[in-house]
């Protein structure tokens, strides 16, 4: 049975119909067309699958899609400007080679966003603990790590 519900997405007001035990992923990927937002594990396990609901990051595969409710979802598709200028958080994962086979990296960028909207300065203690649900196969996580922390650094 399908339900609709109301939303903002990238800022965008959005109106859908979901089905019960639908997941965000899959309204996202499926219904709306977001292919930015990846499926890796399937059980909230590897972040692939990231996006930032309310200013939280949070695994959308497991997620269930009427839970959006009036809510704000941001997806990796939101952040760069409308000219394509990159968020702050892309440059920096450009910039410090933070990004190789490129698959876990629209989860670390909404991880790594969500933690700097909440704490713009954080420990290097505080990035490692809110990237540890993304899992990374390439980059040995470093680069991610060094990432985070040159987009803290040019936050005012």
């Amino acid at each position: 049975m399908k339900r609709a519900i109301e939303f903002r997405l990238n800022g965008q007001a959005v109106h859908v119909e979901a089905r019960g035990g639908q997941t965000l992923l899959e309204l996202l990927r499926q219904e709306l067309g977001l292919n930015g937002v990846k499926e890796g594990c399937g059980a909230g396990e590897c972040g692939a699958c990231t996006v930032i609901v309310d200013g939280q990051a949070l695994t959308s595969c497991i997620f269930p899609a009427l839970e959006v409710e009036g809510a704000s979802v941001t997806t990796i598709e939101g952040l760069a400007a409308p000219d394509g200028t990159l968020h702050p958080v892309q440059e920096a994962f450009v910039r410090n080679g933070a990004v190789q086979c490129g698959f876990c990296t629209p989860g670390q960028i909404l991880s790594a966003k969500a933690l700097l909207d909440l704490n713009p300065h954080p420990s290097e203690e505080q990035i490692r603990t809110a990237l540890e649900g993304n899992l990374c196969r390439c980059t040995g996580y470093q680069q991610i790590i060094e990432a985070v922390k040159a987009a803290a650094e040019d936050q005012p």
